[in-house]
């Protein structure tokens, strides 16, 4: 697709929605984990698996995926995924015993993946050159406006009719999502599929793909932004004022959205996706040193999530901005679903073990260095790419 295309915002919109969608795989559970053990009330310590498993498989099979989407099809993969995700909130809908519960956790797993690696590369395939930031900065949001609107609709509706409605209800969303894409998309051009490597050719191909530093730049990004901003929103609650804290906490993801769809989108227009992240970088090592020093300060607090929505947003941008082609792109973005799996899976154990041993000072310190890595890594690899 070249520059002078235009962008389709209503389709992009949807393929939008159909990442908030694939979000609410986890946050369906994450929203009502405190009501998981009413449902099930013999699993124990094993009711986390509920959520670890869908983020398991990323670690995985993220660049799996990135290479089946592109032999499979973006938008075969992107409306079949849809139907699968349908089908298992369908089925736990009937709250099956726990063991067959956990196994639609799997099948769920393997269908977010479609979605995040085959939905950004098909929004980069329908934007213009001019809109692409803005499309993919749009797209970094799906995560937080995803636990919004759960919050806001969702646990209503389970306060008024239980969790198993919540299931239902993600159900019909991932049906309808479906049965439009699947009409919407018949005329979209495809990018052209690519041979599927087989099973002794997945070391190459990971090999390939993090040797590139064109294709692993916005992973090894996304790696240190989310070992960062999940382990946040956990740990930081305990050192806010008990009275700003409900405020604070609904504040932040918001604050993270709005940065990276206003002032993120105007920087994107005069420099690089790279340059944005790295920018955002250093303002969260600064805010983290202002809440060093005054821990807990609310305007600290949503100022770093404010910074963190550029690293956000830019993120996603400076996938198609490093790789031109389509197979590219969907394996730049599996190696981001499987960085951000892998770094959402180790940050909060990695906080959590960093506050037990060094208090609030100790947190700081590491955060600062997840924060300063970031930008060093994409200073590295920038240098790497000129060399090339």
């Amino acid at each position: 697709m070249t520059g002078d295309i235009k962008t389709r915002w209503g389709l992009i919109f949807v393929i939008w929605a159909a990442g908030l969608g694939a979000a609410a795989q986890y946050g369906k559970i994450s929203v009502v984990f405190d009501r998981m053990e009413a449902l099930y009330p013999d699993a124990g310590q094993a009711i986390s698996m509920a959520v670890s498993l869908v983020g398991l498989l990323g670690i995985l099979l993220g660049v799996v995926c990135g290479a089946f989407v592109a032999g499979f099809g973006f938008r075969r993969t992107l409306v079949w995924s849809l139907w699968t995700g349908a089908a298992m909130s369908a089925l736990q809908l009937l709250h099956l015993p726990f063991g067959m519960f956990l196994a639609t956790r799997v099948v769920e797993g393997i269908s977010h993946l479609g979605i995040t690696v085959a939905a950004p590369t098909l929004i980069a395939q329908i934007a213009s050159d001019r809109d692409r930031g803005m499309a993919m900065t749009l797209w970094g949001t799906f995560f937080g406006v995803a636990f919004a609107v759960l919050t806001w609709l969702g646990l209503p509706l389970v306060a008024q009719f239980g969790v198993l409605s919540l299931f239902g209800a993600h159900a019909v969303v991932m049906a309808l999502l479906a049965l439009g894409l699947g009409l919407a998309m018949r005329n979209i051009p495809a990018p052209p599929r690519q041979k599927m490597p087989g099973l002794a050719g997945l070391p190459a191909l990971h090999w390939q793909i993090y040797r590139s530093p064109r294709k692993m730049a916005p992973a090894a990004g996304w790696l240190f932004y989310t070992c960062s901003f999940v382990s946040i929103l956990t740990v930081l609650p305990p050192y806010i004022d008990e009275g700003a804290r409900s405020f604070v906490m609904g504040t932040m993801p918001l604050a993270s959205i709005v940065t990276s769809l206003t002032l993120g989108v105007y920087l994107l227009r005069s420099y690089t996706a790279v340059q944005v992240v790295q920018l955002g970088f250093l303002l969260c090592a600064g805010c983290v040193v202002w809440l060093w020093v005054a821990p807990g300060l609310p305007v600290a607090c949503i100022s770093l999530a404010a910074a963190m929505g550029l690293v956000q947003g830019a993120s996603f941008a400076s996938v198609p901005q490093l790789n031109d082609t389509a197979s590219a792109r969907a394996e730049s973005n599996g190696a981001m679903a499987q960085a951000g799996n892998l770094g959402n899976t180790l940050g909060t154990p990695l906080m959590v073990a960093v506050l037990a041993a060094g208090g609030f000072g100790g947190m700081a310190f590491t955060l600062i260095l997840l924060f300063l890595g970031g930008f060093a890594v994409h200073m590295f690899l920038a240098w790497y790419r000129r060399l090339r």
